[in-house]
């Protein structure tokens, strides 16, 4: 659904996992699927869906997938959250069933917070979170903090993690490659001076987004 000259499709090879993600997304990421990494992470799952929504409570596929017999949860963080960074093995086994079913919430996180505020199935689920110590290489959006990651990065994360306890085994290497080929063509994009949009403005001190909130200006800064 690309241009062909910014095309990903060659960069694009589905994992096979024992866990199933449900990535349930926003309109408002629906409408540039082009670019989201919800629908990029989608083509790298081969065990995954999307659905579109904002009020899950009466969703019928979801309502359907919950009331199934594998044990369903929610990626988000939170003080009662099952940390998966800090968690052995075993405790990822008994936690983490065979058949897991893992919800992920695709859009802004003013938009995450209120489709979880909005559907009482969700807010029933236990939840799993991770310790993120990584900047996301999203480095062209906008985030509340540096440490935010995107979707893409966030299963990636979930998958090491439980390649770790031993609860997949399946081989990351290139997950994010389709993702990483997608940032670097909008850079060469944005940074070309022969393009219709270029700004030399762009073209500032090549940083870490880590600034977000003391940048009043809210320029654009990059991490090559």
């Amino acid at each position: 659904m690309r241009p062909s000259s910014t095309c990903i499709c060659k960069h694009i090879s589905p994992l096979k996992t024992k866990t199933r993600f449900i990535i349930l997304m926003h309109p408002k990421e629906y409408k540039k699927e082009r670019n989201g990494t919800g629908y990029m992470t989608n083509l790298q799952l081969e065990n995954s869906e999307i659905i579109v929504g904002v009020d899950f409570s009466d969703n019928e596929r979801v309502n359907e997938i919950l009331t199934s017999e594998e044990n369903s949860l929610l990626l988000y963080p939170g003080k009662d959250s099952f940390n998966l960074s800090q968690r052995k093995g075993s405790e990822m086994h008994d936690f983490l069933d065979k058949g897991a079913n893992v919800f992920i919430l695709d859009g802004t996180w003013p938009c995450a917070r209120k489709m979880l505020k909005l559907s009482e199935n969700l807010q029933k689920l236990n939840r799993v979170s991770f310790d993120n110590s990584i900047a996301s290489k999203f480095i062209i959006k906008q985030q509340p903090e540096a440490l935010c990651l995107s979707t893409i990065e966030s299963v990636y994360t979930v998958l090491n993690l439980l390649n770790k306890g031993g609860v997949e085994q399946c081989n990351t290497t290139d997950f994010l490659l389709p993702f990483e080929k997608m940032i670097e063509h909008q850079l060469d994009y944005m940074l070309n001076p022969n393009n219709k949009n270029y700004s030399s403005a762009a073209n500032v001190e090549i940083a870490p987004k880590t600034m977000y909130k003391n940048n009043k200006e809210r320029n654009v800064v990059f991490e090559l």
